[in-house]
This record gives C-alpha cells, structure tokens and sequence, in this order.
C-alpha cells in the first residue's frame, strides 16, 4: 500500500500535468480502439506494452484471460462481467478490435497442466473449467510450438480457444462476419519482454517485431 500512496503522489506531481488536457477531454466520453482481454498477473500490463494512453483501450483483466461461452441466445454461461464488458465494448463503444493476449508462466495455466487447485479455492475450480477445452486440444492435438514448457503451450492454445468463445456472442459473430469488428490473439513472453501475434498461415505465434508489424499494418490497411 506504501507504493500505491507514494506512486499518486508522484503521478500528481510528475505525470499529471502531461496528460492533463488528455483527462479533460475524456471526462464526459470514452472513445477507445479495441477491447483487450488479458490476464489478472501482475507483470501484465497493457497500457506500458502497447504504449497507450489514457482512453485508447477498454481493459478486461481475469484470472487466465478467459472468456466463457455464450449460449446460442448469447448469455453467458459463465461470468455476467465477461459478458457485460464484452457486450458494452461492441454495442456501446463500438470498438474495432477485440484482442485476447495470454502470457507466459501464467499460475491459471499450471494449476490447469496440474489438474488441481486448492481445496479453498472452489471459484477458482469452477472458473478455470472454461480452459478446459485448451487442455483437450493439447493432450490430444498436441502444442503449436512444442519447444515451450507445457503450460506455455497450453496457455497459447488457450489464447485460440477464448477467441472462439468470443465468436459464439452473436453481438461479436454478427460484427466479423460483416468486417466491422477484428479479432487477434497475442501472447506475451514475460522473460524476454516480447509480444507475439498468432498467424493462421503459419499456425504459430510470431513475435511482432518491425517486419511483422509492417505485415500486420498493411493487412489493415488493404480490410479498410
């Protein structure tokens, strides 16, 4: 807590007068480009690994960025949050882009391999059900890059298996199938401080460096 005090008052006194006029403006309305759903671990933060600022993405952070499925009347059959956020980022903001970014050594993902939680955690239990297809495709499917420990493969399996969860919302599936609304899912290695975008061509994750970046861009580019 000691940190938390003294980082708002370094923020009021060294950050705040930056991004004052940003605030301003955002007040009364939030504009932002893309939802991204990413995990609850502390070493993930989004704004600093995109270089965003305030206003450009609507966050939604859970215990191993799952998104449970909805049911073909498209509620949820998990977490009303998950599907609220979902709901008002697409109908509400009308964001473009949904992102789903899973990361390495990720605890979801080994208690997921480890095929046990605690005996005090039953939400936890329940909750990570919804990776639980991820695990069926790497035991019987097999990983898509097999040089990563086991749970690093799982959790990038997982990352493919959320964005087919956000596809059975119809207020989702309706907006790709009309090219208003894009879905990409990135992984992030802690250790090395890279992120990688999953490519269909290739069926792998490929970090985004300059070279994919310009790729990435110009996909966008010729969609418009």
């Amino acid at each position: 807590m000691e940190k938390l005090i003294e980082g708002i008052v370094e923020f009021r006194e060294q950050m705040l007068p930056e991004h004052a006029q940003r605030f301003k403006d955002l007040a009364l309305e939030q504009v932002p480009d893309a939802l991204f759903i990413t995990c609850s671990d502390s070493r993930v933060v989004p704004d600093l690994l995109v270089s965003t600022r305030p206003g450009d993405l609507f966050t939604m952070r859970n215990v191993g960025n799952l998104v449970p499925p909805a049911t073909a009347e498209g509620a949820s059959t998990g977490d009303l949050s998950e599907a609220s956020a979902i709901e008002y980022s697409v109908l509400v903001l009308k964001v473009s882009d949904i992102v789903v970014c899973g990361h390495s050594e990720c605890g979801a993902m080994k208690a997921v391999i480890a095929g046990e939680v605690r005996a005090d955690t039953p939400n936890l239990a329940r909750w990570l059900h919804h990776a639980h297809t991820a695990s069926f495709r790497l035991e019987h499917e097999g990983a898509l890059d097999d040089r990563l420990k086991p749970h690093d493969q799982l959790s990038q399996l997982n990352v493919l298996v959320q964005l087919e969860h956000l596809m059975s919302y119809p207020v989702v599936r309706t907006r790709v199938l009309a090219g208003t609304l894009r879905l990409s899912g990135w992984w992030f290695d802690i250790a090395s401080g890279s992120m990688y975008a999953y490519e269909r061509a290739s069926r792998r994750f490929e970090i985004i460096d300059r070279s994919l970046a310009d790729r990435l861009l110009a996909r966008l580019a010729a969609a418009r």
